[in-house]
């Protein structure tokens, strides 16, 4: 069913829904006044006859029905009520529209509070039909001597209803006509500005083109020419740092982003490409295109928005999975060395130096893990360490883990990823560092505590040292004194945005021909510790 159709029929149903609870309420409303009127209009006269002299006197007649049916006859013809009924306390009848049942007794049985003295409007039926009844007592002396029953007829009551109805139903029917034309007018003006598209063609193209957008990487933000934002999709809320909830259709460019150059770009109407744009201290590249219409004239621009460190980001992630991939390998071919060790001296019948073998072996290693499973808890760093061990076994590396060292207390906002990837760096570095000298112990200590309010990380070797021409050079990506490869000049490189994006700084002293010391400060709480620009420092010792 069309838009327009559907627009008439719901129209339709509303006027008719709304028509029809009118006329219910209405002719309820109508019917409980009109009882309530007529009520209290037979009450009114039914006191007035109770009251007058001559019926009272009548009671005193020895035919009463005599002189009170042609008054009560009188009277009921001239206000119209069904019938004027006057009895005894026995409920005998003195007056009644059909003269042959005076004195019989009286019908609906409603009388009981009236011979106590009470005024009562009741509904009741009686010998003409369901009717609605005045009933007043009659007193002489203070006593009771008898009861005025003034009624209408319940079906006079619908009648009037009915005719009232009627008139509401003719209105409604007009209402409805009206409704209809009113209806066949919108939904044709609707249809000319939905240039004929029906509402699930729009809806689908609205969920077409936002499907769109946010399966876009990049930040889409998109403007109108007086530079209020009209499109930007969950990628750019990420960059800008404001929630999904938040919105921004409708503010001004400029008081999201600064330095857009999208108002520009509408004025000229020239497009630009792969320009760069500092947002929040993150470099991003800038594509900005005006928006023309069919007239070809400039109603808008739109930019889209592409971190430029995610290339580093990725640098890391595959870092991580190396580093873990190494480890394996090397825990792998360790244990294959020593089960080649089990294996021949049980060979060789030397139960008891395999005995002892494996004691050892399992008294190290479980000694080792228990006191990594106890003073560094966090299953990601321990792991990773765990890793490194085997790593430096495989490379003949002594390889040391301060006892001294604590790393419990390590908030939960602190990203785990991002001290693997100082750890890692720094100890694959030192690693390298040892290979390269040939001659004595190859020897690398790591040290980490969390005594403070900082976390410090400091890795120690005995290799051939930095030279003191390349200390401001060393964290600078690509930089390398190694055999170029290609993962040369990354490490540091890594480290240092690590460790800036975590607010901390790094310390370095080195000797040539005696080795290195790095040192790592993370602030538990952001901004106790590195407040300058550098995120490292050169210590001579």
């Amino acid at each position: 069913m069309r838009l327009h159709s559907k627009l008439m029929l719901v129209i339709l149903l509303l006027i008719i829904s709304i028509g029809g609870i009118f006329e219910v309420t209405f002719k309820n409303m109508m019917e409980t006044n009109l009882k309530h009127e007529i009520g209290s209009k037979a009450l009114s006269v039914a006191q007035s006859i109770a009251n007058m002299p001559d019926i009272k006197e009548a009671f005193q007649a020895e035919n009463p029905a005599a002189a009170i049916q042609p008054i009560a006859e009188r009277i009921r013809k001239q206000i119209g009520a069904e019938f004027i009924v006057i009895g005894n306390t026995n409920e005998i009848r003195y007056s009644h529209p059909n003269p042959k049942r005076l004195g019989q007794k009286m019908v609906g049985g409603d009388n009981d509070l009236v011979f106590k003295g009470e005024s009562v409007i009741s509904e009741s039926t009686g010998t003409l039909g369901p009717s609605l009844r005045g009933k007043a007592p009659i007193f002489s002396q203070g006593e009771v001597i008898g009861v005025v029953s003034v009624g209408y007829l319940q079906t006079d009551i619908e009648k009037e209803v009915s005719k009232i109805q009627k008139k509401i139903f003719f209105t409604t029917l007009l209402i409805l006509i009206g409704g209809l034309l009113a209806a066949l007018l919108i939904s044709l003006n609707i249809k000319k500005a939905m240039f004929g598209l029906e509402p699930k063609e729009i809806a689908w193209m609205y969920q077409e083109k936002h499907a769109i957008l946010e399966s876009i990487h990049e930040g889409i933000v998109a403007i109108d020419t007086d530079g209020r934002i009209t499109v930007v999709n969950e990628t750019a809320h990420k960059i800008l740092g404001v929630p999904n909830e938040t919105l921004l259709r409708g503010k001004r460019i400029e008081e999201v982003i600064e330095n857009t150059n999208l108002l520009e770009v509408v004025r000229n109407g020239q497009a630009e490409y792969d320009k760069e744009i500092l947002i929040f201290g993150d470099v991003f590249l800038a594509n900005r295109i005006p928006i023309f219409n069919k007239k070809g004239y400039v109603i808008g621009a739109v930019a889209s928005l592409r971190n430029k460190s995610e290339l580093a980001q990725l640098l890391q992630e595959l870092s991580h999975v190396k580093a873990y991939a190494e480890g394996l390998r090397a825990q792998t071919h360790e244990y294959s060395n020593r089960l080649y060790t089990l294996l021949g001296l049980i060979q060789l019948g030397s139960y008891k130096e395999a005995i002892d073998f494996i004691s050892k072996e399992v008294d190290v290693t479980q000694g080792f893990i228990q006191f990594l499973m106890k003073e560094i808890p966090d299953p990601i760093i321990a792991g990773f360490i765990l890793g490194k061990v085997s790593l430096a076994s495989e490379l003949k590396v002594n390889f040391i883990i301060d006892r001294e060292s604590s790393f419990k207390d390590i908030p939960y906002e602190i990203s785990r990823d991002l001290l693997v990837t100082v750890i890692g760096n720094l100890v694959n570095n030192a690693f390298e560092a040892v290979i390269e000298n040939n001659t004595g112990e190859k020897r690398v200590s790591l040290f980490l505590t969390d005594l403070g309010k900082e976390l410090i990380i400091e890795v120690e070797d005995n290799g051939k040292g930095i030279d003191s021409n390349y200390n401001g050079q060393i964290f600078k990506e690509g930089f390398t004194t190694k055999d170029k490869n290609s993962n040369a000049g990354i490490g540091l490189s890594l480290v240092q945005n690590a460790i800036n994006s975590l607010g901390g700084y790094v310390t370095f002293s080195s000797n040539v021909g005696e080795g290195t010391i790095f040192t790592v400060a993370i602030p538990k709480s952001i901004g106790d510790v590195n407040d300058g620009e550098k995120g490292y420092r050169i210590v001579n010792y």
